[in-house]
């Protein structure tokens, strides 16, 4: 790896938004090492990073197998490296599971970046890019939701989101070293324009988009819409989704803000497009960019979900140079691209 040249570690790098992020900060000259515990993620994805970046870049990934949960994974990454930055991504994040298996998700999420933050202090690193999640704001009193909202998360998953964020604050008051972003995403989908990489869940998915895309390719028979009485436009829930690669931008301008910026302190900001789409207007959606028909099932509403939720982003337009670019017909465009091409995900057929 080049000299002179800032080094990122990214946890979870293999996940969904981690791939997408980590191929950004190749192209955009850091050089990156991964921790995935391929929970939910598997090695192809990685190799398909190197193959998108090109054999120049990919020299300047490192990828370490490892669970945050295990110290001596974590000591080994950060004795072998001199890290700038941690992009922290590793984490559980189905609001269902986490609802039915508590334990997995505080294991997990709080016991895996204690450790993480430990281990940074350890080895002098304290600069922080933080994966937070809108289901900090549970269901807001009114939308669109700003960072400064009282923070009330309804489910497991999201209070470990909340509690992380706290953790953060803490951290960073007791020792002003430390300069961490908080970026609450609101509802990633899409995928990169190749088609080479995407989401791909292991099991029945949890998000709204990988679910239409394994009714599209015929892998499930028709897509679950939970809540069809909610009090929004067609009754469904409506929800602020963000194209992937918005995303994986908006947390290399929380990095170079983190560079550019002192006495940051612990700061939180938005990333969505500020528009809120309900499920069926998705469905919709990707019909026409797919061209096939989605059947649905209207089920009842699910516990833990919010009627509502969109995001305020002017905050990240004014104070990181961020905003979102694609819309919603670019999202389905993408998703059906890594769809059609990758029926089963990373996997062949099973």
């Amino acid at each position: 790896m080049a000299a002179g040249r800032r080094r990122v570690l990214v946890t979870g790098g293999a996940g969904f938004i981690g791939t997408h992020t980590v191929l950004q900060l190749l192209k955009d000259g850091f050089d990156v090492a991964i921790i995935d515990n391929f929970d939910n993620s598997v090695e192809e994805a990685v190799d398909r990073v190197r193959e998108l970046a090109g054999a120049d870049l990919s020299k300047n990934l490192k990828f370490y197998l490892g669970d945050l949960r295990n110290k001596e994974d974590l000591d080994k990454v950060f004795s072998e490296n001199k890290f700038d930055a941690v992009m922290h991504f590793a984490g559980l994040k189905a609001v269902g599971e986490s609802v039915a298996k508590p334990f997995r998700y505080f294991d997990n999420n709080l016991v895996g970046s204690i450790n993480l933050y430990k281990t940074m202090e350890k080895y002098g690193c304290k600069k922080l890019v933080f994966s937070s999640s809108a289901t900090v704001y549970g269901q807001p009193e009114k939308i669109p939701c700003v960072e400064d909202f009282e923070l009330k998360a309804m489910n497991p998953y999201g209070r470990t989101k909340l509690f992380l964020e706290e953790i953060a604050r803490d951290i960073q008051n007791a020792d002003s070293e430390w300069s961490i972003i908080l970026l609450r995403y609101f509802n990633p989908v899409g995928a990169h324009e190749s088609g080479r990489i995407g989401e791909d869940p292991k099991g029945i998915p949890n998000n709204l988009m990988p679910y239409i895309h394994q009714v599209a390719v015929g892998r499930l028979p028709e897509l679950n819409v939970y809540g069809h009485d909610y009090p929004t436009k067609d009754g469904s829930a409506v929800r602020d989704y963000i194209h992937v690669v918005d995303l994986a931008d908006g947390h290399i301008a929380a990095l170079r803000k983190l560079f550019a910026t002192e006495n940051i302190g612990c700061i939180a900001y938005n990333l969505g497009t500020g528009c809120g789409t309900s499920v069926l207007e998705m469905v919709a959606a990707f019909e026409k960019a797919s061209g096939k028909k989605i059947p649905i099932k209207l089920c009842p509403r699910r516990s833990g979900d919010a009627t509502a939720v969109y995001a305020s982003t002017e905050k990240a337009q004014k104070e990181l140079g961020w905003r979102a670019k694609y819309g919603v017909a670019e999202m389905c465009r993408d998703q059906w691209n890594w769809a059609s091409k990758n029926p089963y995900g990373y996997q062949r057929k099973p």
